[in-house]
């Protein structure tokens, strides 16, 4: 198999051809993979009859394995399609398949899942490089088709099948797209049948993959399928910053991990009162102005629209002020003195060190080492 179009697939890493066939059949190649945990304990005597197999960025299907081939992970198949063939790579097999058919809410007898008919021949494998090979001009050819038609959508990418005879279209759209003529004319244009499919943004951002700003890998393009809504008011209780850059992922919308530790946060929420509720002293009126959560401390200050001369006050003090201005009573101030020293030991986590420990600070048990290993050689020559 040719390397740069393999690379360009996502199916092999290194420019090594060994080392590629090592790493598409047993590491993380590819987007959404799969780690069979299962894989090192005994084979079963009997071969299950599904298959995932996986093909260009996020797209994977499970196909019946009917004529009861010895697949494993990494190997090239020719399955069945909607006309003709297609070429993919097994993605997992075993028992975990089925696992993996629960979690996508696929039933074994579902219609959508077709039969593999062998392993790739070389000829499959020369046509299914050929049909790779046309996916970047294809795509270039056809924004510019549907570019001077007027048509409001951005072709965002194209995947050919493996007998070159039909190819899928991947779009977005705000608006509903009257693409019939575009479809004629693609047709035409290419010789193949046309399928266009019509997906979100963040299903984009998951096919073309990319990093995101925590540095890794993003989770849309390595493992997270099931896209759910993501609100501002999730991001409010977690007292992130309301700048929508920051907040807004590669796709443009509101990042999904902000929801992975939204729970966590509610709950340590339980015990905080509401910050719009300001605290009455005798020298004056406290308004809330930032929150740590996980240290139930809040920061008050006496001017409502400054941060300035802020006062960290833990929650217990907070409750107890409030419960105070309620009864009519004003304390005398935000932090009674013998908690002041408490309260600094909560906030102080951690110390600077800069310039404190010596360069040569080992270099006396360096030497000390020495001394004793050579003492020791020296004392073996003498024996011998």
């Amino acid at each position: 198999m040719s390397r740069s179009e393999c690379i360009s697939r996502g199916y092999f890493k290194s420019d090594n051809e060994t080392q590629n066939k090592k790493c598409c059949k047993y590491t993380s190649c590819s987007k959404l993979d799969v780690h069979n945990w299962l894989e090192d304990l005994p084979k079963p005597t009997y071969n299950f009859d599904i298959v995932e197999v996986r093909f260009k960025n996020t797209r994977k299907s499970f196909f019946y394995n009917v004529n009861s081939l010895i697949l494993s992970k990494g190997d090239i198949v020719a399955v069945e399609a909607n006309p003709g063939h297609d070429v993919g790579i097994v993605s997992l097999t075993g028992s975990l398949v089925y696992d993996q058919m629960k979690k996508y809410k696929t039933s074994r007898e579902s219609p959508e899942i077709k039969k593999i008919y062998r392993k790739a021949k070389q000829t499959d494998i020369d046509k299914w490089i050929e049909a790779i090979e046309l996916e970047i001009n294809t795509l270039i050819k056809a924004r510019e088709i549907a570019e001077s038609l007027n048509l409001h959508m951005k072709i965002g990418d194209v995947e050919y099948q493996g007998d070159k005879t039909k190819a899928y279209f991947y779009y977005i759209a705000e608006e509903r797209v009257d693409f019939r003529e575009l479809i004629k004319i693609l047709a035409e244009t290419f010789k193949i049948r046309v399928e266009m499919k019509q997906i979100g943004a963040r299903q984009e951002a998951g096919r073309i993959g990319g990093l995101s700003s925590c540095g890794r890998e993003l989770c849309c393009a390595t493992w997270l399928t099931n896209f759910s809504s993501v609100t501002t008011n999730a991001a409010r209780q977690q007292d992130l910053s309301h700048n929508p850059i920051k907040l807004a992922g590669q796709c443009g919308k509101l990042k999904c991990c902000i929801n992975y530790e939204i729970d966590c946060y509610i709950d340590a929420l339980k015990d905080f009162p509401d910050t719009n509720v300001s605290l009455e002293t005798k020298e004056g009126t406290a308004y809330h102005q930032k929150t740590d959560i996980f240290r139930k401390i809040a920061w008050y200050s006496f001017d409502k629209n400054s941060i300035v001369n802020i006062t960290p006050i833990s929650i217990e003090r907070i409750n107890e002020i409030i419960a105070l201005n309620k009864k009519g009573i004003k304390v005398d101030k935000l932090i009674e003195n013998d908690i002041i020293e408490k309260t600094h030991e909560k906030i102080l986590d951690y110390e600077n060190v800069v310039g404190t420990e010596s360069v040569t600070r080992f270099d006396d048990k360096l030497k000390k080492s020495k001394k004793k290993k050579k003492k020791k050689r020296n004392d073996f020559n003498k024996k011998v």
